[in-house]
């Protein structure tokens, strides 16, 4: 009685194993995957941009908690998600195994044997030519076909050849890479992770690897903010080369620091830094204006702002915020009403031929910076973070800024804008910045390779057709010929003839169909 509950524990795991094994379950769970990670492309991802996060909740705060338990901004490291890729994984593997243990027994085999009624078969033929046995153990090798020979009792001689296992292998081979693929997605995701810093000229502006430094950053679910490779950088000269469709060449000459000792590097596009595994790429370009701020006190603040490009001629925006002007040297005291701050448009090349404020060229041959001034409470001092790139909106419809100027003024290099209370703005120089992005990928390895097998196995997948040929001697004299296609072949007929032609001399292929009625070779 004890052995009955146990025969249908293992009953019931092996139909369930079954199934979940099956093609048609793998494909539905394939499915599952890419409807699962829809929510992943539609709500913004903790582990990619946390102040998009942030900005959801602001956004729809009713709705946002209930999405963050259901784990719809962390979708990749969800339970849900991680449970059908597993199942996903699991089924996969548990497709292939088998089918790599059958190939396997397949390659080991000998051919099959000819059925004992050959014209039964799709190709046959009865050839009434001599055809020489040795000839066609020649022939058969030649063309890289697997045979066996056998010899039966009454007299009968028959050559079995086989080819075409190499479809089988691809197909393996395809199904195997997709499992490394998900493998590498999966590694990548849980121990990866990326920073991106826009770092200027100039070593006052150089920077240390940790996560306060970068501009933004994503951690993988399992790696360690505090054991990131420590390293330093700094960016001596940035040069980039322009045609008339945009860059054609970045190249950043860096000194970096890893591990007590310094040395310089060129760094390129899709020629990276490393740091045993942690890669530094080069992502993208822009402008750094400098500018010097003259209070109404006569006290000097100089600025490096990078600005972000708004198009292809780099025509790029930003700001500069001095919520420290106007310091009286007498009380020692701030005015707040008495913050400034510009939004700024920097145009690489302007023409002062058009009325067009917009350049069309990315190089520096006639930079200018459009300015509009504000005075008043920047708000910085609220404790919201607010963007580097722009004064704030919000301060602005409040009436906490003032307006300073109705229209924008476009000044040059060396000039100066002029506010009412007596402070100015001077326009000192353009340095270049260039956008670099570390990364450390574990699972990138995994997942090329694995693409790479993907591609690779469509070939013998799409072109190589597994097929059998016969050859048998009869006692009585008479020589038949036969062939079978194990897929669809439409080349089977075409391909067996050739093939009997080389062992045959004599034989000579049918034109037609209805020509298969006569004995082949045999004189009319």
């Amino acid at each position: 009685m004890s052995a009955t509950p146990v025969r249908k524990l293992r009953s019931f795991g092996r139909r369930w194993w079954h199934q979940l094994t099956s093609m048609r379950t793998a494909l539905l769970l394939l499915l599952a995957l890419a409807l699962a990670a829809i929510p992943g492309s539609t709500f913004p991802q903790r582990s990619i941009s946390p102040a998009d996060v942030d900005a959801y909740y602001e956004q729809y705060p009713g709705w946002a908690p209930l999405l963050d338990r259901l784990w719809a901004f962390d979708v990749y490291t969800s339970p849900w998600f991680s449970a059908i890729y597993l199942l996903l994984t699991i089924s996969l593997v548990g497709c292939i195994v088998p089918r790599l243990a059958a190939h396997l027994r397949a390659l080991r085999a000998a051919p099959p044997e000819a059925p004992k009624r050959m014209d039964i078969l799709p190709h046959h033929r009865r050839l009434e030519v001599e055809a020489d046995r040795e000839r066609a153990e020649a022939t058969l090798k030649r063309r890289r076909w697997r045979t066996a020979v056998r010899e039966a009792e009454d007299g009968t001689v028959a050559i079995a050849a086989e080819k075409g296992h190499l479809r089988e292998t691809g197909n393996l081979l395809f199904h195997t890479s997709v499992i490394f693929i998900l493998a590498g997605v999966a590694i990548g995701s849980l121990f990866s992770w990326y920073g991106n810093r826009i770092l200027s000229e100039g070593p006052e502006q150089a920077f240390c690897s940790s996560l306060q430094q970068y501009d933004e950053y994503g951690l993988g679910a399992y790696v360690d903010e505090n054991r990131l490779p420590q390293f330093c950088l700094r960016l001596d000269d940035f040069e980039a080369e322009f045609t008339d469709g945009g860059p054609t060449a970045y190249d950043a000459d860096l000194t970096y620091t890893y591990e007590g000792e310094e040395d310089a590097y060129d760094l390129r596009v899709n020629h990276p830094l490393g740091f045993d595994g942690t890669n530094v790429f080069l992502i993208g370009h822009g402008y750094t204006p400098v500018v010097t701020y003259t209070d109404r006190y006569g006290l000097t603040q100089t600025l490096r702002n990078p600005f972000l490009a708004m198009d292809a001629a780099l025509n790029s925006e930003g700001a500069f915020k001095f919520p420290d002007a106007n310091l009286d040297p007498e009380t020692g005291e701030i005015d707040p009403d008495a913050e400034t701050g510009f939004d700024a448009i920097l145009v690489p090349t302007f023409d002062d031929s058009t009325a067009m404020l917009i350049g069309d060229d990315p190089e520096l041959n006639n930079p200018v910076l459009a300015l509009t001034a504000y005075q008043g409470d920047l708000g910085m001092d609220d404790g919201i973070p607010e963007s580097v790139y722009s004064v704030d909106e919000e301060q602005i419809a409040s009436g906490d800024l003032e307006k300073l100027n109705d229209e924008v003024e476009v000044i040059g290099l060396g000039d100066t804008m002029e506010l009412p209370d007596g402070s100015s703005l001077t326009f000192e120089d353009v340095e270049q910045y260039a956008v670099l992005q570390v990364r450390y990928d574990p699972g990138g390895p995994i997942v090329l390779g694995g693409a790479v097998v993907l591609i690779a196995s469509l070939l013998p997948m799409l072109t190589v057709r597994r097929r059998r040929y016969w050859i048998r001697w009869n006692p009585d004299g008479g020589v038949e010929v036969a062939g079978l296609n194990r897929n669809d072949y439409d080349g089977l007929d075409e391909e067996c003839d050739e093939l009997t032609a080389d062992i045959a001399p004599d034989f000579e292929p049918p034109a037609s169909r209805s020509d298969l009625e006569e004995p082949i070779g045999s004189t009319p």
